[in-house]
């Protein structure tokens, strides 16, 4: 699991939201192991350089979920969008995504293969 190549790096501050059994604990840890700080749960009020949503058909409103992400998140950071890929309980289609991503004010820069079971949509915020 190569979190660095998905864009997480040293020195950064990692915030998790919607955390459940069935997430990837390797990809937590690489990406633990790459920023060199334990993720920080949803109840943080920190600032935060990213965050990480884990995200799941039947989840609820993910325009909503996209638009909360952004409440600790400093100007510039990304939001990593993980989702069940094809086949998996849950999948979230891409259209979906590309469809709520610009109302909550992101733009969506890269998607690709986080892990055996999850996607990764990495978003990004607009410039102020």
């Amino acid at each position: 699991m190569d979190a660095a190549k998905l864009g997480f790096v040293p020195d950064t501050v990692i915030q998790e939201l919607g955390w459940d059994e069935d997430v990837d604990n390797e990809l937590r840890a690489a990406i633990e192991s790459v920023t060199g700080s334990e993720l920080l749960d949803g109840d943080s009020d920190e600032v935060v350089d990213g965050v990480v949503m884990w995200w799941r058909e039947g989840d609820g409103d993910l325009v909503d979920a996209l638009f909360d992400s952004l409440q600790d998140l400093a100007e510039g950071g990304s939001v990593w969008l993980f989702t069940p890929k094809v086949g998996r309980d849950g999948y979230v289609n891409n259209a979906d995504i590309a469809e709520a991503a610009p109302v909550a004010g992101l733009s969506t820069t890269t998607t690709s293969s986080a892990s055996t079971d999850w996607s990764a949509t990495k978003l990004s915020t607009h410039k102020r």
